[in-house]
């Protein structure tokens, strides 16, 4: 799908909100790190929907969402992504929590390799010779990992793989952005319910409703998932997916420099060496849309 100048500048202030946002989660996950990852991404999910919803009325588009559920291709589509960013979900959690910020951060840089290849080898657009450059030199700096910091690429691996296949669904379903948003959480809630269950009936009970504090910013995370990601949505409709993957770099930079100051986590050389690598990639990526006077880089 070729990129308009129209289009492009339409779709950037999204993505650089969506990014924002994304990238200063991890603050907010601090304040909420004593709920366990499977419980709060059930939470979520309970919380995303009825702002979905109430905004959705407000746009005059719960038609459009009716006319989805009733398509059974639509819905099989919805219900993929749907599954993809809930696993995204858990494993950012997880990571974050644990600890593991660098891991988090690499994902998201690695992220836009995964969107330059969906782009290209699956929507047909093209990159330059400056572009695969940068592809080879990102996918150097992910090959560091593999002998310095092998227990944590996974969890680089998955966020990218997880995010990049989930942004490609959603720009290929004929659904808009808040609609299939809010399938996706209508398709997730019943897990969801399941797993707020299997906690309230274990013996530590539930995270919610004892510290109304931790209530109140269990709830908030409806807003912080349904808002960047209504963001998002946006943006992969309206810009060059390999465009667009290379916008996110903001993301995982504000949490790289909050995995060095306010978690104070040391880095390891290879993680090290693959941050550098991946810097260098995107340093040509954007020469290469400079030259090449793409909207974005305007």
């Amino acid at each position: 799908m070729n990129e308009t100048p129209a289009s492009s500048r339409s779709g950037l202030p999204a993505a650089l909100g969506a990014y924002l946002i994304w990238g200063f989660l991890p603050l907010y996950l601090i304040l909420v790190q004593s709920v366990p990852p499977v419980e709060f991404v059930a939470w979520r999910i309970v919380w995303t929907l009825p702002l979905c919803l109430v905004i959705a009325g407000f746009r005059h588009q719960l038609p459009e969402i009716l006319a989805a559920l009733r398509s059974p291709k639509v819905l099989a589509t919805l219900t993929l992504s749907a599954a993809l960013i809930g696993i995204n979900w858990l494993v950012y959690i997880w990571a974050i929590q644990t600890g593991e910020v660098y891991a988090a951060s690499l994902g998201y840089y690695i992220n836009p390799l995964i969107n330059v290849l969906l782009g290209t080898v699956l929507l047909g657009e093209r990159l330059s010779a400056r572009g695969w450059t940068a592809v080879v030199i990102a996918a150097a700096g992910i090959a560091l990992l593999l002998g310095g910091a092998l227990t944590t690429l996974w969890i680089s691996l998955t966020l990218a793989l997880s995010f990049g296949a989930y942004g490609l669904l959603r720009k290929r379903v004929p659904v808009g952005a808040l609609p299939g948003l809010t399938i996706e959480s209508l398709i997730l809630l019943l897990p969801a319910f399941c797993v707020i269950g299997w906690y309230a009936s274990a013996p530590q009970g539930s995270s919610f409703g004892h510290e109304w504090p931790l209530s109140l910013l269990i709830v908030l995370g409806g807003a912080l998932t349904a808002i960047p990601l209504w963001l998002f949505a946006v943006a992969a409709r309206r810009m060059a997916y390999s465009t667009l993957g290379f916008v996110q770099f903001l993301s995982p930079t504000i949490v790289f420099v909050l995995g060095l100051t306010v978690f104070d986590k040391p880095l390891l050389p290879a993680q090290l060496c693959a941050f550098i690598a991946i810097w260098i990639a995107i340093a040509v990526f954007v020469w290469d849309l400079r030259a090449s006077r793409t909207p974005i880089a305007t």
